[in-house]
Formats: structure tokens, C-alpha cells, sequence
């Protein structure tokens, strides 16, 4: 499949970092997620006055704000040398 669309983004970084993040137990989905994301994110930023994201605005807002401030998990801990 091949798709044209603009962002202003890196997508192969947003990519990567997702896939980073490990948020989801399968790990194509971090693409799926980042690709799926990126791509409806600038639809409503491009029509954010439409009618039709009037509820979704404020609510997908905190989302990314919640998503972006989340950070990568922490790492769990290892064993050690005490035992």
C-alpha cells in the first residue's frame, strides 16, 4: 500500500519512539498506533472547527497531553548482588 498525506512530524521517529515505549503487547502495534495516530491527529487538527469533533477536541487534547507526558516505562528491576 502506498499513501500520500503532510505532517509536519518525523514520522519515523514518532515511530520509533512508540515502539520504544513498549506500550502494547504486540510490538506492531506501537507502528500501527504511531501511523493511525499521527494521521487522524491531523485531520482534526486541519478541521477542528467541523461540527463534527465539537466532544472529541477537549477529550483527544488530554489524551495527547497524557500520552506525550507519559514517558517510556520504567525498567523493572533486576535482581541483585545482595541475592
Amino acid at each position: 500500500m502506498e499513501l500520500a498525506f503532510e505532517n509536519h512530524d518525523d514520522i519515523f521517529l514518532i515511530i520509533e519512539r512508540m515502539r520504544q515505549r513498549n506500550l502494547f503487547e504486540e510490538p506492531g502495534q506501537a507502528t500501527e498506533f504511531a501511523i493511525g495516530l499521527k494521521l487522524f491527529s491531523e485531520v482534526l487538527l486541519k478541521n477542528r472547527q467541523h461540527p463534527l469533533f465539537d466532544e472529541l477536541g477537549p477529550a483527544f487534547k488530554t489524551f495527547m497531553q497524557r500520552l506525550k507526558s507519559a514517558g517510556p516505562p520504567a525498567a523493572e528491576p533486576g535482581p541483585t548482588a545482595d541475592g
